[in-house]
């Protein structure tokens, strides 16, 4: 009888333990799923999406428990960028194109309408004889915003049987806002024993907004799954505080050079130098053949011990090392000698800076993993 009670007791256990995770698990696939949706336009600077989003993070943070680090959870500042938001057609030929699935226009391309016979002037390389518009042939289609404005039109036109391009019936409009008021989501769980030494976990949650009035670009990878993984942990954390405080940043313009992260560090809202260690999440859906470590060369031990882990608890199937770049939020923070690494997944759907990065794709399978991962690693302080 004593067995039969001990045995039901584990078993309702190990249900209840698999509930909790499934619901954690969850959690973080809701966000990308809303992260991602139209609501917030691909979390740019076009259809308010940034500001919604932040606002949306926000009011995540207040709901599972972290305080603001400063009087608000928002830290604004300002940022350049150039929007298109408003019409947007072209046709080549007579045939009417989509903008992200038939072309991309530059992202610092003015306004532009009107009729244009074009010439070729190399082999995948168009443009009118005034040189208002340029066309360039290629494979693939990417974008990222742009902080800048230039003269010339430039679009780039996925490759097609079509070798030889005559007419171009055009019509952008674009707006520039050279004091864009963009925010970063600033909570924090207080330390235990020691509230004013910090554990940083980031992940920009910012993306490339959209382009037009009827397409954006999801996000989903890039970087609503970081941005999820962030909130997931620290909905963990503010129900287990640890002896240091542990602090947790969406950043807000990382897609239009790391704007959001570079005003932290020059207006910190923390003593950085108290910072024992960040990590920054960017990338995190995928995961299947395995993750890189962006600067291990700066700090080995770690690094080695994460490796160690992963060969004891078989999590990923390969933690790569990499030295330093400054392709995500991490970067402004090492150039102050806070101690931080870039954590990114490998593998999967490689949809990146398109319309098809969608949540559809994202397997999301290694959360779990990395989730544990970042605990083991904050829990070695």
């Amino acid at each position: 009888m004593i067995f039969n009670i001990k045995y039901t007791f584990l078993c309702v256990f190990l249900i209840c333990l698999s509930f909790i995770s499934n619901a954690q698990s969850q959690y973080a696939k809701k966000l990308v799923d809303t992260l991602s949706a139209p609501t917030f336009w691909g979390r740019g600077y076009a259809k308010n999406g940034m500001d919604k989003a932040a606002r949306f993070i926000s009011n995540e943070m207040k709901q599972i428990g972290l305080q603001p680090l400063s009087e608000s959870y928002l830290q604004n500042f300002n940022v350049a960028t150039n929007i298109f938001e408003k019409k947007l057609s072209l046709k080549i030929d007579g045939k009417k194109l989509k903008p992200g699935k038939d072309y991309i226009i530059k992202a610092n391309s003015p306004s532009l309408k009107g009729k244009f016979k074009l010439i070729q002037n190399e082999a995948d390389n168009f443009s009118d004889v005034n040189n208002q518009l340029i066309i360039k042939k290629t494979n693939k289609l990417v974008w990222s915003p742009s902080g800048t404005l230039d003269s010339t039109v430039f679009i780039y036109l996925k490759d097609t049987t079509q070798n030889q391009l005559g007419k171009a019936v055009i019509n952008i409009s674009q707006e520039f806002n050279p004091s864009f008021t963009a925010n970063n989501v600033c909570g924090y769980v207080p330390g235990t024993l020691h509230p004013d030494s910090f554990l940083v976990l980031t992940a920009h949650f910012d993306h490339l907004g959209g382009l037009g009035k009827d397409v954006y670009f999801p996000g989903a990878n890039d970087n609503a799954s970081g941005t999820a993984l962030l909130l997931d942990i620290a909905k963990y954390y503010a129900k287990h505080p640890q002896k240091y405080s542990l602090v947790f940043i969406a950043f807000a313009a990382e897609e239009i050079g790391l704007k959001g992260s570079n005003y932290f560090v020059q207006n910190p809202l923390i003593n950085l130098n108290k910072i024992k260690f960040l990590l920054n999440l960017d990338l995190m859906g995928n995961g299947e053949d395995g993750i890189t470590i962006v600067n291990a060369a700066a700090h080995k031990d770690q690094y080695n011990q994460l490796v160690e882990w992963n060969n004891t608890k078989g999590r990923f199937k390969e933690i790569k090392f990499r030295e330093n770049a400054p392709n995500s939020d991490h970067y402004p923070f090492t150039q102050v000698n806070v101690p931080a690494f870039f954590i990114y997944t490998l593998g999967g759907n490689q949809a990146y800076h398109d319309i098809y990065d969608i949540p559809a794709t994202l397997p999301l399978n290694y959360f779990s993993d990395l989730e544990a991962m970042i605990k083991d690693f904050f829990q070695s302080f």
